[in-house]
């Protein structure tokens, strides 16, 4: 097992991945958006309107707002019918042409997931507990990226934002896929500067990050930090800002951890997880988390 530096270039940069502006059910033109976000220090946004016909089909243009300090990415939340329960199926996209078709007639949720799929497009399972969506819901988008496994909007307005045991269930069956916290603020006042994303990359360019997230070079927050994450034959030693709880989750009920007031430091072994995949919860002292994507100790 190699040694494995958590940041390849050291430099992490914090975004949105879920934001909806007046172009769909926002509150706030996307100008207004853009500017809350970057006055409140993040790196990047993903304005990610609802791409349906009542709305006009945005595919919300942010690229006027972009400065030395701030950029953007172009996305949107696709809708197709229909779910195993019969809802709207809701998918995120970034990294989207502006000319992507609208949804076709008896197009599906997976048909349309794939299109943008191979039209370039990250691809995210959005809030599957807020509506409910299944397990074979998921295993229908073969090609996605990552699980919403936190969303703060959902989270504050009906308690149905966390989403680590769903993906879970995911990785247990062998599926590799990563897990990533946002806001999907509409309002900017109780639903935003919730969840985010901290991605490694080279540089603050759309594409560069991009091209992190599909990748899964990234981890989500609440307001932890994550330093690093090193992994040596016998252990894991990961370093973060103060935490009350360091832990590793596993498969099944495979997990280790460390308690304690402060914690900067933890190595912890990894027999447990040497057949399978881990990750890294951290929880400070207010009950905030930190996560890093699920980390594969197999080929």
């Amino acid at each position: 097992m190699l040694n494995m530096p958590f940041g390849r270039s050291g430099r992490f940069f914090k975004g949105n991945m879920h934001t909806h502006s007046t172009n769909s059910d926002g509150v706030h033109p996307p100008q207004t958006v853009c500017a809350a976000y970057c006055d409140k220090g993040y790196d990047f946004l993903v304005v990610t309107d609802h791409f349906m016909a009542q709305y006009g089909w945005p595919i919300t243009d942010t690229r006027r707002y972009r400065n030395n300090g701030f950029t953007t990415l172009i996305g949107c939340e696709l809708h197709a019918p229909r779910t195993e329960l019969g809802e709207l199926w809701h998918i995120k996209a970034i990294g989207l042409p502006f000319d992507f078709e609208p949804l076709g007639e008896n197009e599906t949720g997976p048909e349309i997931a794939r299109r943008a799929y191979e039209a370039g497009a990250f691809i995210g399972i959005v809030h599957p507990s807020w509506y409910g969506l299944t397990q074979n819901d998921a295993r229908s988008l073969p090609f996605a990226h990552a699980i919403e496994i936190y969303n703060h909007g959902s989270a504050i307005e009906v308690d149905r934002g966390n989403d680590w045991p769903f993906l879970d269930s995911l990785l247990n069956q062998g599926w590799r896929l990563s897990g990533y916290a946002t806001d999907d603020a509409h309002h900017l006042t109780h639903d935003w500067l919730g969840g985010w994303v901290m991605v490694e990359a080279e540089e603050r360019d759309p594409d560069a990050l991009l091209e992190s997230i599909k990748q899964g070079r990234f981890y989500s927050s609440q307001g932890p930090e994550i330093h690093d994450i090193r992994i040596d034959d016998t252990a894991v030693t990961v370093r973060c800002s103060p935490a009350r709880v360091i832990a590793l989750q596993g498969r099944g009920s495979k997990s280790q951890r460390e308690m304690g007031d402060q914690l900067e430091m933890a190595i912890l072994p990894l027999k447990r997880f040497e057949t399978s995949w881990f990750r890294v919860t951290i929880i400070d002292g207010q009950g905030r988390r930190a996560w890093s994507n699920p980390i594969w100790l197999t080929a």
